[in-house]
């Protein structure tokens, strides 16, 4: 049966098998093993030290209460957008509605938290950083 797909038949056998060479491989040589690494810093160590555990509670008490935070507004949002649509289209002033009050306030909002993380990170987990990788002599790159 002729190939419909192909009208012109295969210019060789190979083609019809699929099974081209490739055209553009280099032979593999075999690579030497990688010289020794000098051993860096214990990251099991330092990942159960306290100074890494008190950091990361720090972290942790900015970061999640601040996403609780976030997200419920967000989702009063969306709820509200969903099916409170006689709330979200009262006029505020002029042509703006309450939707778009909120909606702009979820921009506000999303800078105000970049804003107070930034300041958050540069007062108590920067220095804290820092203190840690001088204990290990992680500190020159």
């Amino acid at each position: 049966m002729p190939d419909v797909a192909r009208p012109y038949a295969a210019s060789n056998a190979l083609e019809d098998t699929g099974q081209m060479p490739a055209l553009f491989v280099r032979e593999r040589q075999r690579q030497p093993a990688p010289p020794p690494r000098a051993a860096g810093p214990d990251f099991d160590r330092i990942q159960h030290g306290k100074e890494f555990v008190a950091l990361r509670k720090t972290f942790r008490r900015f970061v999640f209460p601040m996403s609780l935070l976030f997200f419920t507004w967000y989702m009063t949002f969306v709820l509200l957008a969903a099916y409170a649509h006689d709330f979200m289209s009262r006029k505020v002033w002029g042509e703006v509605n309450v939707g778009m009050v909120l909606g702009l306030g979820q921009f506000a909002s999303t800078i105000l938290i970049t804003v107070a993380y930034l300041k958050f990170a540069n007062k108590r987990l920067d220095p804290k950083v820092e203190a840690l990788r001088a204990s290990v002599g992680a500190g020159e790159r």
